[in-house]
């Protein structure tokens, strides 16, 4: 009995992901941590079904690639809120035409072309390490990658998201620049440096980064998220609260929690009933949020505030 018991509690603290692709298409579909490195792909059949085995509780970012058509991003919150008593998190994905990013990948520049196939291997074998969580072997490889290859763009890029992820600001502002550097079309290290002026309150420099971000795709949640906060960070809170809302419609449940900014504008507007619907909204996106109950007692406090 004790076997068994500690058999499910190892088991409790992973969950099946299990979606479905409306319409049913086949699809490449990969899984990646939004604050930790993670990385997981794998194939939607005929039917558009998928899943990913052995996941931890946090946020991620699902994508979906279709080739000739284009590339559909989703949050998702996987954790005990979210899941079914057997530890599987059910979700749709809407194949949305009008959300979706176009198919470039027939474009590939000459300097991509010179890349060898070992420093390509290396990039992969990086992935594979961040299925099992192996950050220190999957740097290893993407320095590899780039030793041998130092126009490899997103393998600099690959390695900036992982030292913003784990907190190491100045070197992902390094390797993004260093990716911007081998290719300057690579939209990923514009968006990715955007991220990293916000989070260390450079808003001038941010917002150079996420107006271009926007410019270019004006449909990725991030970008737009990112340029809201950037604003936010400047104080011009009717721009920050346009491309916050603008976010949200693109992806509900976005890691960059732009809820929470939007929350703080109206706050400080005094709508304070409008916040609280915002955390509310959060709450519902991210039910096992750590700080869950520390927000709900500000909801109250909004609700039962005189003359809210």
């Amino acid at each position: 009995m004790g076997a068994v018991l500690l058999l499910f509690l190892l088991l409790a603290d992973t969950f099946e992901v299990r979606g479905r692709l409306v319409p049913a298409t086949q699809a490449s579909v990969s899984l990646h941590g939004s604050t930790s490195p993670f990385h997981s792909n794998t194939l939607a059949g005929p039917d558009g079904r998928f899943r990913f085995r052995k996941i931890e509780q946090g946020t991620y970012t699902l994508i979906v690639f279709i080739p000739g058509q284009g590339e559909v991003r989703k949050t998702i919150s996987v954790g005990p809120s979210t899941a079914d008593k057997k530890g599987r998190v059910e979700l749709a994905v809407r194949l949305d035409e009008a959300k979706m990013t176009p198919d470039r990948s027939s474009v590939v520049s000459v300097r991509e072309l010179a890349i060898p196939q070992k420093a390509r291997d290396e990039y992969r074998n990086a992935g594979k390490k961040l299925e099992s969580r192996d950050v220190a072997a999957a740097i290893a490889h993407l320095q590899r990658a780039v030793d041998l290859a130092p126009q490899f763009s997103a393998a600099w890029n690959f390695l900036g998201t992982i030292a913003y992820q784990t907190q190491r600001y100045a070197d992902a502002e390094k390797y993004f620049l260093r990716a911007l550097e081998a290719d300057q079309n690579a939209y990923e290290p514009v968006v990715n440096l955007g991220g990293v002026y916000v989070t260390i309150g450079r808003f001038d420099e941010a917002w150079k980064y996420n107006l271009n971000a926007v410019l270019r795709r004006p449909n990725d949640a991030l970008a737009n998220s990112q340029l809201g906060m950037t604003y936010f960070g400047l104080g011009r809170f009717d721009l920050a609260e346009k491309y916050l809302l603008e976010a949200i419609r693109l992806d509900p449940a976005h890691f960059s929690h732009p809820q929470l900014t939007l929350a703080e504008i109206y706050i400080r507007r005094g709508d304070k009933m409008r916040a609280a619907d915002m955390l509310d909204d959060f709450l519902r996106r991210h039910p096992d949020n750590p700080a869950r109950d520390s927000i709900r007692t500000v909801i109250s406090r909004l609700r039962g505030s005189p003359g809210a």
